[in-house]
């Protein structure tokens, strides 16, 4: 087991994978998203993760005005690491994707490290019957998603943030994605201490056995050495027992809406900071500190919350 350290707690309070129709406690409306990320730093998380969505119907919106209004009320009331997607949803274009991140300039961005199947329809089984939208049925019940992330389309986001001193939480869903982040680790076109952040039990990516963690981290390790910082999330309800693990093997977690909606088995979480705080006794029963957002930036190398445009 790690000794004694400090661990950051990404929480991702929206995400675009979830519909509104599922939990009446995922955050929609503007006003919604900064009060789960204030939430949620207060809870414990140094670093939120943020989409944005129609506060009309709830479906992703990757547009730079629907970013500023939830972007300059959490700056205002908290010192949070504020993390931009880029991700948006796995339909739109990498040029729509972006450009929330290219406006706002935030410390972090996620990225996606390759492309893949994505497969959401498992859910409509599960939710059909309580949808309110046709948008959400359209959404959840396409089997022909293909979310790309190409060579050109990573090297495009790069090109488009780093000379704006962003920093990235790069996504890896799968052992391919750590293999192509060392190319652009290689390429000198990305540096160290990387936020590598490996996802499990999303279809389409690997799945969430205590194997497939461990074949993750020591791939990353034999790929990274200690130019890297690991960090997990477990989609769903394997969202707690994967972050148990990387804790105890010296990792960071991320929880949040984003991946799951739960708070037990059959028992919908009522916001983020109830996640967060889930996640913080796990980490203080094993004798870790939870990371400040001072620490977190330290930790990552991030420029600094007076350096972004918000």
């Amino acid at each position: 087991m790690a000794t004694n350290r400090k661990v950051i707690i990404t929480c991702a309070v929206t995400g675009a994978i979830h519909t509104p129709s599922m939990s009446p406690y995922l955050p929609v409306t503007a006003s919604e998203i900064a009060d789960a990320a204030i939430g949620a730093a207060e809870a414990g998380a140094s670093i939120v993760h943020l989409h944005a969505r129609d506060p009309q119907d709830g479906r992703p919106d990757q547009t730079p005005e629907a970013f500023a209004p939830f972007l300059q009320v959490i700056k205002q009331r908290s010192d949070c690491v504020v993390n931009i997607t880029t991700g948006g949803a796995p339909t739109m274009s990498i040029q729509e994707r972006v450009r929330p991140a290219e406006s706002w300039q935030p410390e972090l961005a996620s990225l996606n490290m390759g492309s893949m199947n994505f497969g959401l329809f498992p859910m409509l089984g599960r939710f059909d019957a309580q949808l309110k939208h046709q948008w959400e049925r359209d959404y959840l019940g396409n089997k022909g998603i293909l979310f790309r992330n190409t060579f050109e389309d990573i090297e495009y986001i790069l090109g488009t943030l780093s000379p704006k001193g962003t920093r990235f939480e790069f996504e890896c869903y799968d052992t391919a994605h750590l293999y192509n982040l060392k190319h652009f680790h290689d390429a000198g076109l990305v540096k160290g201490p990387l936020f590598i952040q490996t996802v499990f039990g999303l279809m389409g990516g690997i799945g969430a056995h205590y194997d497939d963690v461990m074949h993750m981290k020591r791939t990353a390790d034999r790929l990274f050495g200690d130019q890297y910082r690991w960090s997990v999330l477990g989609a769903g309800k394997n969202q707690l027992s994967i972050a148990a693990i990387a804790a105890a093997l010296g990792g960071h977690v991320r929880v949040g809406l984003e991946d799951s909606l739960w708070a037990g088995p059959g028992k919908l979480a009522e916001n983020n900071a109830q996640q967060v705080r889930a996640v913080r006794q796990i980490i203080e029963g094993l004798g870790h500190e939870i990371a400040t957002p001072s620490e977190a930036r330290q930790l990552l190398s991030l420029k600094g919350a007076d350096a972004v445009g918000f």
